[in-house]
């Protein structure tokens, strides 16, 4: 996914100015596409000279007045385009999962802590993800549209809900391994058990 595409999406979803955008990035799109304001802005602009949208015409133009956008037609066409396009999944890398081969061989002095703390930020946005479906999504109520949102909203909580269930499982397991000067651990490659 690229953030215009994420832009369009939003735009189509409802009109809104820049500002607005941040906002809506900061509380939902940017739950699985983050960016920064700076990021937005400059993409709008961007999608603006390119014709794919165009700030709604205000009455009265004030001095410091939010502009809002809208999508024009090349822009939808370009998101149906995006939409229908294939695209390979991304291979997974997760800075975590690499500690853990790290610590290996190196040692797993501190690795416990911070273990504890991705796992309450887990389950923390779990429980927002959680909040949100119970709020936004009762059941027999979907539109087709709301049973999309409905499906990314759920991708999240599965996520989530593995990241919980992963932690805790590597809490409850998690061996010591010394510095990795060869003088403890299982002997087998430093303790990294033979794999990769």
């Amino acid at each position: 996914m690229s953030l215009p595409h994420a832009i369009l999406t939003a735009l189509l979803e409802r009109p809104s100015s820049g500002l607005d955008l941040t906002r809506r990035f900061d509380r939902s799109i940017g739950y699985f596409w983050s960016a920064t304001h700076q990021q937005i802005y400059r993409e709008l602009g961007r999608l603006e000279a390119e014709g794919q949208i165009r700030a709604l015409p205000t009455e009265a133009p004030a001095r410091g007045q939010k502009k809002a956008y809208e999508v024009l037609p090349a822009g939808r066409a370009e998101l149906a385009r995006w939409t229908a396009a294939a695209q390979d999944p991304k291979p997974h890398r997760d800075a975590m999962l690499l500690r853990l081969r790290a610590a290996a061989v190196v040692g797993t002095a501190g690795l416990e802590a911070d273990l504890r703390r991705h796992l309450e930020l887990h389950r923390r946005q779990l429980t927002e993800y959680q909040e949100i479906e119970a709020r936004d999504f009762p059941p027999g109520e979907e539109s087709a549209q709301a049973r999309l949102q409905h499906l990314v909203l759920r991708a999240g909580i599965e996520l989530e809900t593995f990241w919980t269930q992963w932690l805790t499982e590597a809490l409850e397991g998690l061996p010591t391994v010394a510095d990795g000067s060869g003088h403890s651990g299982s002997g087998r490659n430093g303790g990294h058990g033979g794999s990769g």
